[in-house]
Protein backbone atom coordinates (compact mmCIF):
# COMPACT_ATOMS: atom_id res chain seq x y z
CA UNK A 1 0.00 0.00 0.00
CA UNK A 2 1.54 3.04 -1.07
CA UNK A 3 0.78 7.06 -0.50
CA UNK A 4 -0.16 8.54 -4.11
CA UNK A 5 1.21 11.28 -4.84
CA UNK A 6 1.50 13.80 -7.85
CA UNK A 7 3.59 16.77 -8.57
CA UNK A 8 2.50 20.48 -7.93
CA UNK A 9 2.20 22.61 -11.01
CA UNK A 10 5.52 24.34 -11.43
CA UNK A 11 3.61 27.97 -11.22
CA UNK A 12 2.72 27.05 -7.62
CA UNK A 13 5.97 25.78 -6.64
CA UNK A 14 7.44 28.93 -7.78
CA UNK A 15 4.85 30.91 -5.56
CA UNK A 16 6.13 28.90 -2.63
CA UNK A 17 9.39 29.51 -3.14
CA UNK A 18 9.65 33.69 -3.28
CA UNK A 19 12.41 35.47 -1.49
CA UNK A 20 14.34 32.11 -1.07
CA UNK A 21 16.70 31.39 -3.33
CA UNK A 22 18.82 28.67 -1.72
CA UNK A 23 17.04 25.10 -1.54
CA UNK A 24 18.01 21.71 -0.40
CA UNK A 25 16.11 18.83 -1.97
CA UNK A 26 14.56 15.99 -0.23
CA UNK A 27 12.82 12.67 -2.82
CA UNK A 28 11.75 9.43 -0.70
CA UNK A 29 13.16 6.21 -2.44
CA UNK A 30 9.59 4.21 -1.51
CA UNK A 31 6.25 6.12 -2.44
CA UNK A 32 7.36 9.05 -4.23
CA UNK A 33 9.57 6.80 -6.35
CA UNK A 34 7.26 4.27 -7.63
CA UNK A 35 4.49 7.18 -8.29
CA UNK A 36 8.02 8.98 -9.85
CA UNK A 37 7.12 12.22 -8.08
CA UNK A 38 9.88 11.94 -6.18
CA UNK A 39 12.56 9.55 -7.29
CA UNK A 40 16.59 10.27 -8.00
CA UNK A 41 15.56 11.44 -11.54
CA UNK A 42 12.55 13.43 -10.30
CA UNK A 43 14.70 15.12 -7.80
CA UNK A 44 17.55 15.95 -10.41
CA UNK A 45 15.07 17.47 -12.63
CA UNK A 46 13.67 19.48 -10.14
CA UNK A 47 17.26 20.60 -9.66
CA UNK A 48 17.80 21.56 -13.21
CA UNK A 49 14.35 23.43 -13.23
CA UNK A 50 15.33 25.13 -10.32
CA UNK A 51 18.24 26.52 -11.25
CA UNK A 52 17.01 27.34 -14.67
CA UNK A 53 15.09 30.01 -12.41
CA UNK A 54 18.09 31.33 -10.89
CA UNK A 55 18.12 29.42 -7.95
CA UNK A 56 20.87 28.01 -6.14
CA UNK A 57 20.24 24.27 -4.97
CA UNK A 58 23.06 23.78 -1.96
CA UNK A 59 22.27 19.76 -2.24
CA UNK A 60 19.79 16.97 -2.37
CA UNK A 61 19.12 13.63 -0.81
CA UNK A 62 16.72 10.88 -1.81
CA UNK A 63 16.41 9.10 1.65
CA UNK A 64 15.25 5.79 1.72
CA UNK A 65 11.35 6.45 3.68
CA UNK A 66 11.38 9.56 4.10
CA UNK A 67 8.15 9.37 6.62
CA UNK A 68 10.03 6.98 9.10
CA UNK A 69 12.21 7.88 12.20
CA UNK A 70 15.68 7.07 10.44
CA UNK A 71 14.96 10.78 8.23
CA UNK A 72 16.58 12.41 11.32
CA UNK A 73 19.74 10.45 10.54
CA UNK A 74 19.38 11.04 6.96
CA UNK A 75 19.34 14.88 7.42
CA UNK A 76 22.00 15.00 9.87
CA UNK A 77 24.33 13.60 7.12
CA UNK A 78 23.49 17.05 5.05
CA UNK A 79 23.45 19.34 8.42
CA UNK A 80 25.98 21.76 6.27
CA UNK A 81 24.04 21.71 2.62
CA UNK A 82 20.64 22.69 4.83
CA UNK A 83 22.04 24.67 6.79
CA UNK A 84 22.99 26.59 3.70
CA UNK A 85 19.75 26.63 2.54
CA UNK A 86 16.86 29.21 2.97
CA UNK A 87 14.20 25.97 2.60
CA UNK A 88 13.79 22.22 2.05
CA UNK A 89 11.57 21.13 -0.92
CA UNK A 90 10.22 17.89 -0.16
CA UNK A 91 8.86 15.62 -2.79
CA UNK A 92 7.54 12.73 -0.79
CA UNK A 93 3.93 12.64 0.55
CA UNK A 94 2.37 14.68 3.10
CA UNK A 95 3.95 12.06 5.80
CA UNK A 96 7.57 13.39 5.17
CA UNK A 97 6.85 16.52 4.86
CA UNK A 98 5.57 16.91 8.36
CA UNK A 99 8.30 14.23 9.12
CA UNK A 100 10.77 16.88 8.14
CA UNK A 101 9.29 19.66 9.40
CA UNK A 102 9.59 18.47 12.76
CA UNK A 103 13.45 18.00 12.74
CA UNK A 104 14.55 21.13 10.62
CA UNK A 105 13.87 24.54 11.87
CA UNK A 106 13.53 26.07 8.52
CA UNK A 107 10.60 26.42 6.13
CA UNK A 108 9.98 23.31 4.71
CA UNK A 109 7.91 23.22 1.05
CA UNK A 110 5.83 20.39 -0.38
CA UNK A 111 6.72 19.66 -4.13
CA UNK A 112 3.81 17.13 -4.40
CA UNK A 113 0.54 16.82 -3.63
CA UNK A 114 -1.06 13.83 -1.70
CA UNK A 115 -3.98 12.37 -3.73
CA UNK A 116 -4.88 8.69 -1.80
CA UNK A 117 -3.36 5.63 -0.29
CA UNK A 118 -4.09 3.02 -2.76
CA UNK A 119 -2.60 -0.31 -5.08
CA UNK A 120 -0.76 -0.58 -7.91
CA UNK A 121 -2.52 -2.72 -10.01
CA UNK A 122 -0.82 -2.33 -13.13
CA UNK A 123 3.12 -0.64 -13.32
CA UNK A 124 2.13 2.91 -12.98
CA UNK A 125 -1.82 2.22 -12.17
CA UNK A 126 -2.88 3.11 -8.61
CA UNK A 127 -6.21 2.98 -7.45
CA UNK A 128 -7.91 4.09 -4.14
CA UNK A 129 -8.43 1.45 -1.96
CA UNK A 130 -8.19 2.77 1.92
CA UNK A 131 -9.56 6.31 2.91
CA UNK A 132 -8.16 5.78 6.47
CA UNK A 133 -11.90 6.59 7.71
CA UNK A 134 -11.63 5.02 11.33
CA UNK A 135 -14.58 2.24 10.71
CA UNK A 136 -13.58 -0.05 8.57
CA UNK A 137 -16.31 -2.82 7.34
CA UNK A 138 -14.08 -4.72 4.76
CA UNK A 139 -14.45 -8.10 6.85
CA UNK A 140 -18.63 -7.49 5.85
CA UNK A 141 -17.83 -6.57 2.00
CA UNK A 142 -15.12 -9.41 0.80
CA UNK A 143 -12.27 -6.91 1.63
CA UNK A 144 -13.77 -4.28 -0.91
CA UNK A 145 -14.12 -0.86 0.46
CA UNK A 146 -17.25 1.22 -0.41
CA UNK A 147 -16.40 4.21 0.92
CA UNK A 148 -13.82 4.37 -1.49
CA UNK A 149 -15.11 2.22 -4.40
CA UNK A 150 -18.73 3.22 -4.35
CA UNK A 151 -19.24 6.70 -5.48
CA UNK A 152 -21.68 6.95 -2.66
CA UNK A 153 -20.17 6.09 -0.20
CA UNK A 154 -23.34 3.52 0.53
CA UNK A 155 -22.58 0.56 3.02
CA UNK A 156 -26.30 -1.05 2.46
CA UNK A 157 -25.70 -1.20 -1.07
CA UNK A 158 -26.48 -1.36 -4.39
CA UNK A 159 -28.28 1.61 -5.22
CA UNK A 160 -30.90 1.80 -8.24
CA UNK A 161 -28.58 3.45 -10.15
CA UNK A 162 -26.70 -0.14 -11.55
CA UNK A 163 -26.55 -1.37 -14.75
CA UNK A 164 -25.06 -4.05 -16.04
CA UNK A 165 -21.61 -3.95 -13.44
CA UNK A 166 -21.36 -0.07 -14.17
CA UNK A 167 -22.06 2.66 -11.85
CA UNK A 168 -24.56 5.37 -13.10
CA UNK A 169 -22.52 8.51 -11.87
CA UNK A 170 -19.16 7.04 -13.88
CA UNK A 171 -19.88 3.83 -16.84
CA UNK A 172 -16.88 3.15 -16.55
CA UNK A 173 -16.31 1.89 -13.31
CA UNK A 174 -17.59 -0.71 -12.11
CA UNK A 175 -20.18 -0.99 -9.39
CA UNK A 176 -18.86 -1.44 -6.16
CA UNK A 177 -21.92 -3.77 -4.78
CA UNK A 178 -21.43 -5.71 -7.89
CA UNK A 179 -18.00 -6.39 -6.94
CA UNK A 180 -19.08 -6.71 -3.32
CA UNK A 181 -21.49 -9.43 -4.17
CA UNK A 182 -19.49 -11.57 -6.56
CA UNK A 183 -16.93 -11.90 -4.25
CA UNK A 184 -19.07 -12.75 -1.05
CA UNK A 185 -20.75 -15.21 -3.70
CA UNK A 186 -17.39 -16.55 -4.62
CA UNK A 187 -16.48 -17.37 -0.97
CA UNK A 188 -20.20 -18.68 -0.39
CA UNK A 189 -21.33 -15.62 2.32
CA UNK A 190 -23.98 -13.98 0.31
CA UNK A 191 -25.83 -13.99 3.87
CA UNK A 192 -23.56 -11.09 5.00
CA UNK A 193 -24.90 -8.80 2.34
CA UNK A 194 -28.55 -9.39 4.03
CA UNK A 195 -27.22 -8.07 7.17
CA UNK A 196 -28.36 -3.75 7.96
CA UNK A 197 -24.83 -1.94 8.53
CA UNK A 198 -25.50 0.92 10.36
CA UNK A 199 -24.41 4.79 9.02
CA UNK A 200 -20.82 5.14 9.14
CA UNK A 201 -19.96 7.08 12.37
CA UNK A 202 -17.83 10.36 10.89
CA UNK A 203 -16.54 11.12 14.71
CA UNK A 204 -15.25 7.69 15.42
CA UNK A 205 -11.72 9.66 15.39
CA UNK A 206 -12.50 13.05 15.27
CA UNK A 207 -10.03 15.42 13.67
CA UNK A 208 -7.05 16.15 14.07
CA UNK A 209 -7.24 12.46 14.19
CA UNK A 210 -5.02 11.01 17.18
CA UNK A 211 -4.92 7.66 18.92
CA UNK A 212 -2.33 5.85 21.74
CA UNK A 213 -1.51 2.28 21.68
CA UNK A 214 -1.20 1.07 25.41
Amino acid sequence: MKSITRQKPLEEIERQLEGMDRIYLVGCGTCATMTKTGGREEVLNMKEHLQGLGKMVTGWTVIPIACDEMTDVSLKESNGAISNAHCVMVMSCALGVHRLAGYINKPVIPAVDTLFIGLEEDPGSFHEVCAQCGHCVLGFTGGICPVTTCHKHLLNGPCGGTNDGKCEIDRTKNCAWTLIYERLKTQGRLDVMRKYQPPRNSHVIPRPRMTKIS
